[in-house]
């Protein structure tokens, strides 16, 4: 890791050149541009607070305005999701980059975290938004949002560079992948409050390492009226932190393949 890490920083100027282009290609040739950072979050916000606020009138933490209660677990995961989505894939979009010139190959699948923290914050920007329209004080646990937001791109790059690297071999990847963001969103507790969870199921619900992340974002915002099992939140953690040691150790295993089967 200590040679990895030295390496990394050789190569840095590469990494902040390959990220910005990547942010550059994004919204190329898109009517609004980066608006799409907030539009996508912002739909989904909206359908979500009629399907599960409006007509399953399932319950808001506290006195929480349900549109703040979906948006602020929407930011999280979209960062999360597509961070997941563009990593998985991002070995074989550069395979000719990959096939021609030696640099540590992990930058590849690192550079989207980088992109899809920039989204984060201009949504970000829209949530602040809502609290002023809302009249909502956020907490001042929100001084712990970064932690969260860190255990969100450890969870996004463990399986990342996993998945970039079987998706080298295993080309089915590339259609998994879709599939795992879309069940994500459905067992995460985004539309709803982890509250519902029947208390007897929350700590098995707690390995999926998302839950952790949004009850932690929310617990940020909202404040201590909010759902927050710091037993559970220690097994999402350590499931991030597994799935980031499986990831690393995969990629570096079979990165030396990587120009043959590309």
């Amino acid at each position: 890791m200590l040679h990895l890490s030295k390496e990394l920083w050789e190569y840095r100027d590469l990494f902040f050149i390959l990220a910005w282009r990547d942010f550059k290609v994004r919204y190329k040739q898109t009517v609004i541009g980066a608006a799409w950072a907030v539009l996508r979050p912002l739909l989904t916000m909206l359908i979500f607070t009629v399907v599960f606020g409006k007509i399953a009138h399932l319950p808001s933490d506290a006195n929480t305005p349900y549109p703040i209660l979906v948006f602020t677990a929407m930011l999280p995961w979209y960062f999360f999701a597509n961070s997941l989505s563009e990593s998985a894939n991002a070995v074989v979009d550069n395979s000719a980059m990959i096939s021609k010139v030696y640099f540590p190959r992990i930058i590849i699948p690192t550079t989207p975290l980088f992109v899809n923290l920039i989204d984060f914050l201009i949504s970000f920007v829209l949530l602040m938004g809502m609290m002023i329209w809302y009249r909502f004080i956020p907490s001042i646990n929100i001084l712990f949002l970064p932690l969260f937001l860190l255990q969100a791109a450890i969870t996004a790059m463990g399986l990342g560079y996993l998945i970039s690297a079987l998706n080298v071999k295993y080309r089915d990847f590339r259609y998994v992948v879709p599939f795992i963001v879309q069940m994500g969103l459905y067992i995460s507790p985004v539309g709803f409050s982890s509250q519902i969870i029947p208390e007897q199921w929350r700590l098995i619900y707690y390995l999926n390492p998302m839950v952790g992340v949004i009850d932690g974002f929310r617990w940020s915002i909202i404040g201590d009226e909010t759902i927050f099992l710091f037993q559970g939140f220690n097994i999402s953690v350590g499931v991030s932190f597994l799935l980031l040691g499986i990831g690393i150790r995969y990629f570096l295993k079979t990165e030396r393949q990587f120009a043959d089967k590309l």
